[in-house]
């Protein structure tokens, strides 16, 4: 598991003096977020700090769209599929979409459900997905087929709320996903692969294999599960301009591996 660096570190070095004497930059504590945990965050963010909610979204979009841009970099023009359900979790891939489109990858945004289903943050960014004249379809019959296999897929379906097996529908989309994924297509799924409980691991029906996992504020604690690990891949945590007090509040800390004294 690994930390997001800071978008505004230019120089991977700090100012201040190491006060370990051994020129080693301290890492921050990591803090895992249950369910409960993570959704707490997100309003007292709101409701104590006033950071508007579509913020969270946008700081969280730019991690996601920095990491499947990276996949592809080298290639012109790469294509990018971004699957996005009618919550906040599709709300943070729609916002990825517009990233990726400025950025000069090809993107198709495939909705779980029809357009007027969405509604809040996830409806404001995309009547600016729409705006922008990115192509969208919604249901599995947008979704690329084997033949047009993107180079990576954005699982941005089913966020941390999850509690009960996917419905027939979203169940047809994740497998779907995972076609495109035997067919080569990289998957990265936004805040914790989609089907998986985020408090237990636990598969719910079907869930997305995901080669990167890009989760916000705090590891989840079913991503640290090991039933989960088949489908996580690599685990990256996101600063999303949380105050840093509401995530030592609610998360509970992860415990220091201690120095090799070897």
């Amino acid at each position: 598991m690994s930390k997001r660096p800071d978008p505004d570190r230019r120089d991977g070095k700090d100012d201040a003096p190491d006060p370990g004497g051994d020129g080693a930059e301290p890492s921050p504590r990591v803090y895992i977020l249950t369910r409960e945990a993570a959704r707490e965050l997100d309003r007292l963010a709101t409701d104590e700090y006033l950071i508007p909610s579509i913020l969270l979204m946008e700081n969280a979009a730019r991690h996601v769209a920095e990491v499947a841009f990276g996949l592809v970099r080298p290639a012109d023009e790469p294509t990018i599929a971004i699957f996005c359900g009618p919550g906040n979790n599709g709300g943070d891939g729609l916002a990825a979409a517009r990233h990726l489109h400025n950025a000069g990858a090809r993107v198709r945004v495939v909705l779980s459900t029809a357009p007027e289903r969405y509604t809040g943050d996830a409806a404001v960014n995309l009547r600016i997905v729409e705006k922008m004249g990115v192509k969208i379809g919604h249901g599995e019959a947008a979704a690329p087929g084997p033949d047009d296999a993107p180079a990576v897929v954005v699982d941005a379906l089913l966020g941390t709320g999850l509690t009960c097996s996917v419905n027939p529908a979203m169940a047809s989309m994740i497998t779907r996903l995972n076609q495109l994924a035997r067919m080569g297509s990289k998957v990265v799924s936004v805040d914790l692969p989609s089907g998986l409980d985020a408090d237990t691991g636990a598969v719910l029906g079907v869930a997305v294999r995901a080669d990167v996992t890009v989760t916000f504020a705090g590891p989840k604690p079913g991503l640290c599960t090991l039933e989960a690990q088949a489908y996580v891949g690599d685990l990256l945590v996101a600063d999303i301009g949380a105050p840093r007090a509401l995530v030592e509040r609610l998360g509970t800390p992860i415990p220091e591996v201690p120095p090799d004294h070897e």
